[in-house]
């Protein structure tokens, strides 16, 4: 059972630096997982061993005994028995290699993975990179281009009031011409346009 996380403290101002924390942490957890399972293994093949050579030792005790009664079969039951010892040793030694074998390719994977992890990790801030700075780039175009609508928006209105303020002139001139010729015309004909 992987340990407990401690709680946490004040907020990192560096999230740069908690997620190498993090990190680091889930990795030397991974590594004592790897290492308790190892030793448990192995104390189990200690204690296994251990249990194979009490009972041998309690079964060689009971052989001696009767071997004494029996002395007849002592060669036979002592090549037996080392016999079996021998057989049961080299059994021990295959499974202790055979987990050796295990642990050291389970470190490997473990290696291997951690830096899957690690280049998974990097594609995946450069992908973030880019899409930041393709957005700030748009943003950018965005700003602009409203900038230069608001400028041509500007400039159109500016036009557009500066040729009615001229019509508005010319219109006003031409009436007032107008005005004036009707008025002569009026008083030609001795009226009065005030009259009217």
């Amino acid at each position: 059972m992987p340990p407990k996380k401690k709680a946490k403290g004040k907020v990192k101002k560096n999230p740069d630096r908690g997620d190498e924390l993090e990190q680091k942490y889930k990795r030397s957890v991974l590594d004592v997982a790897v290492l308790k399972e190892h030793l448990v293994l192995r104390r189990e093949v200690a204690r296994q061993a251990q249990a194979n050579s009490e009972e041998l030792k309690s079964r060689m005790k009971e052989l001696e005994q009767k071997l004494h009664e029996e002395s007849k079969d002592k060669r036979d039951i002592n090549a037996d028995l080392t016999r079996q010892y021998k057989s049961m040793k080299t059994d021990l030694e295959v499974k202790v290699q055979k987990l050796d074998a295990e642990v050291t390719m389970l470190r490997k994977q473990l290696v291997q993975c951690q830096d899957e992890l690690k280049l998974e990790r990097e594609a995946r801030q450069n992908i973030e990179q880019e899409k930041d700075a393709s957005i700030s780039d748009l943003q950018s175009q965005l700003a602009n281009m409203e900038a230069g609508y608001q400028r041509i928006l500007h400039d159109s209105l500016d036009s557009l009031l500066s040729h009615l303020a001229d019509a508005r002139l010319r219109w006003e001139e031409e009436s007032t011409a107008i005005h004036l010729e009707h008025k002569e015309l009026l008083a030609s004909f001795g009226l009065k346009p005030l009259h009217l």
